[in-house]
């Protein structure tokens, strides 16, 4: 077996798959970010919340009533948008012509109550999920073990990311979302609800979390604090590939992913700060974005 600059083939690529691993979280929350600020104009603070709410739902599910994960994967994201529904509704709508500051502080607040509340009623330490005996074992590659559970988050996240940009891009119903983001009276004036669109596109992006939580479940301790240690490097994400920007988020969250792998090998130290490093060095150059559209 080859050795690039001395790293065993076994060490590169397994970093590798992890950073496609986390690369998939990124994509699929970033995207979520960017469906919701991008046509809302709502930098939603929440998110790492209603991913967390995501695995608990699957953990839930599956402790309470004994509904397996693959039931989960279709049940979960729409209840967790459901509740992205309400709050859009109760509190979120009276925000859309304020200051986006406005809208990260309310939403910023709900995710400390919501965390709070988790913490308060399953303690802080991780709680395990028993995968699905297809998501166990995996494929023996030669250079590297690929583990079912994890090739199975990056086919899904693959499939979601690409879904959702075809339809917001290339279909009727995403012209007309991007058409409301930029003259709702018009739009509305065609006889099409626009508050309701506003409020399902919301839904939308946070079932998108959710999603990303149920992924998670099998992966990582199901946990109150999951998402607050992720958001972060989401929003950072989403600054890189432009806010807004549906593709943007896409790549970059991928891209981003396999960058900090392979951070890992090289330079162990620098992974945790590369992206912000990254975001810093591309708000210099092009403070929208790599897919950004300067205003």
């Amino acid at each position: 077996m080859f050795e690039l600059l001395g790293i065993p083939p076994q060490v590169l690529f397994g970093q590798l798959l992890l950073g496609l691993i986390n690369g998939s979280f990124y994509a699929v929350l970033s995207l979520g970010l960017a469906v919701i600020f991008g046509l809302l104009n709502i930098i939603n603070f929440t998110h790492g919340a209603q991913y967390m709410l995501g695995a608990f739902g699957a953990w839930m599910l599956l402790n309470y009533l004994g509904v397996g994960y693959w039931w989960a994967v279709f049940i979960v994201p729409p209840i967790v948008g459901v509740t992205g529904i309400v709050l859009e509704r109760v509190l979120i709508r009276r925000l859309y012509h304020l200051d986006h500051l406005y809208g990260l502080l309310l939403t910023f607040g709900l995710a400390l109550i919501i965390v709070g509340f988790f913490r308060q009623f399953f303690g802080v330490s991780g709680l395990p999920y028993r995968p699905p005996p297809l998501l166990n074992g995996g494929y023996n590659l030669g250079f590297m073990y690929l583990p079912n559970s994890r090739a199975w988050v990056i086919v899904a996240s693959l499939i979601v990311c690409l879904a959702t940009w075809f339809i917001i891009e290339k279909t009727r119903l995403g012209a007309y979302l991007r058409a409301a983001t930029e003259n709702p009276t018009m739009v509305g004036a065609f006889g099409i609800n626009v508050p309701l669109l506003v409020t399902l596109t919301y839904g939308f992006g946070v079932a998108l979390a959710g999603f990303a939580g149920v992924l998670a479940a099998p992966i990582y301790a199901v946990n109150p604090n999951m998402g607050a240690d992720l958001i972060i490097v989401v929003f950072a994400v989403v600054v890189i590939g432009g806010m807004g920007s549906i593709l943007g988020s896409i790549l970059t969250g991928f891209g981003l992913g396999l960058i900090e792998g392979l951070t890992r090998v090289f330079y162990p130290e620098g992974s945790a700060v590369v992206i912000f490093v990254i975001m810093a060095l591309v708000l210099l150059v092009k403070p929208a974005g790599l897919f950004g559209r300067s205003v």
